[in-house]
C-alpha cells in the first residue's frame, strides 16, 4: 500500500525543486504585526478560524489588521444562534465593512454527527434558522466543514440526501450551500460496510471514495464544494485532478499548507491557482492552523505576504 510519504514524493502536486517563490518573511516581534498601508489589490480571503482566540482580544482592530495585510474577504467560523463566537452577526458585519473587508462565506455545522431518519427534521430546522441569520447578514455561502458518520455506501447516500435538503433550504433563503473537506473524505466505503478505511487495498469488495460519492450523490444545483487543497493531499489525492474533473462542482478553495503558505515546499500552489482561474473560481480562503514560535496573526501575515509576492496570484 502506498504510504503518505511515498505519495507526496510522487504526486503531481508537489512543488518542483522545493519552494515555489521564496519563504515568507517571519522575522516579526512578539505580538500582532504592525498595520501598514494596504498592499496591491489581489483577491484572496481569510478563514477567521486561522486566528483563534487572538482575534477576539480586539475584533474591530483585528479585522482592520487583516485588511491591511492584503486580504479582501473573510470566511466566518464560530457561528451559534445568530452570533460569531458571542459577537452579534450584524455587529460583526459592520466591523468587517469598517475594515474594508467583505464576508463571503461562513462555516457552520449542525450539532449532530450521525444523520438518521429520526433526526433529519431536526437538522432541517437547524439549517432554516442558520440560513435566515446568514441571509440577514448578506452572506453568500454557508459551508459545512464537519463530516457526518459515513461508514458505508448507504450511509453516504443518506448523508447526501440531507445535504441536498440543506441546499434547498439555503437556496430558498438566497444562499448557496457548500461542503468543505478534510482528509477523511478520501477514505473508502463499501455497500453494507461498517467502517470507512484508507488505502486502496484495505476495503473488501468494490470500495468507493467517500468524496467521490459526495460529488456523485449530491444535486449540482443545490450543493457546491469548497476544496481544501492541503487536506486533499493528506488524503493521498491530487487536487488538480479534481479541479479538472469537476470544474462546475468545486467553486471555492481553501489555500492551506502544513503551516505558513510556501514553507513546506510540498504544495504546488502555482498549478492549483492556474487551474482554479481556468475554472473561473473567484473565492479563495487562506486557512492556518497552529503555528510554533509566532502568533497566529504573524502566521496569517506570512501567508498574505506569500500570496502577494506570488506572480501566479491575481
Amino acid at each position: 500500500m502506498t504510504n503518505r510519504r511515498d505519495f507526496l514524493k510522487n504526486a503531481s502536486i508537489l512543488a518542483a525543486g522545493g519552494l515555489l517563490s521564496g519563504k515568507a518573511n517571519l522575522a516579526y516581534a512578539t505580538g500582532n504585526p504592525a498595520i501598514t498601508e494596504r498592499k496591491a489589490a489581489k483577491s484572496f480571503g481569510l478563514q477567521i478560524y486561522s486566528l483563534g482566540s487572538e482575534l477576539y482580544q480586539d475584533v474591530a482592530g483585528g479585522l482592520k489588521n487583516i485588511g491591511q495585510m492584503g486580504y479582501s474577504t473573510i470566511e466566518l467560523a464560530g457561528y451559534g444562534d445568530g452570533k460569531i463566537n458571542g459577537v452579534d452577526m450584524i455587529e460583526f458585519k459592520k466591523m468587517t465593512e469598517d475594515a474594508g473587508l467583505k464576508i463571503v462565506s461562513s462555516h457552520v455545522n449542525p450539532p449532530i454527527s450521525e444523520y438518521t431518519k429520526a433526526n433529519r427534521a431536526q437538522i432541517a430546522e437547524y439549517w432554516k434558522k442558520t440560513a435566515d441569520h446568514h441571509a440577514g447578514a448578506g452572506i453568500k455561502y454557508i459551508v459545512q466543514p464537519g463530516q457526518p458518520s459515513t461508514r458505508s455506501v448507504e450511509e453516504v447516500a443518506f448523508v447526501c440526501e440531507v445535504f441536498n435538503e440543506a441546499g434547498e433550504i439555503a437556496r430558498a433563503a438566497g444562499l448557496r450551500f457548500g461542503y468543505h473537506n478534510h482528509d477523511f473524505e478520501y477514505a473508502r466505503v463499501v455497500e453494507g460496510g461498517s467502517r470507512a478505511v484508507f488505502g486502496r487495498h484495505d476495503a473488501p469488495g468494490e470500495s468507493k471514495v467517500i468524496y467521490n460519492l459526495f460529488l456523485e450523490y449530491t444535486d449540482p444545483s443545490l450543493v457546491i464544494f469548497q476544496m481544501d487543497v492541503y487536506w486533499t493531499v493528506m488524503g493521498q489525492f491530487d487536487p488538480l485532478e479534481y479541479l479538472k474533473q469537476y470544474p462546475d462542482r468545486i467553486r471555492m478553495l481553501h489555500i492551506k499548507d502544513r503551516a505558513v503558505l510556501g514553507q513546506s515546499g510540498m504544495m504546488n500552489f502555482e498549478n492549483i491557482f492556474n487551474q482554479a482561474y481556468a475554472n473561473e473560481i473567484e473565492d479563495f480562503f487562506v486557512e492556518l492552523e497552529g503555528v510554533r514560535g509566532i502568533t497566529q496573526f504573524e502566521g496569517v501575515k506570512g501567508c498574505a505576504d506569500y500570496l502577494l509576492k506570488a506572480p501566479f496570484v491575481r
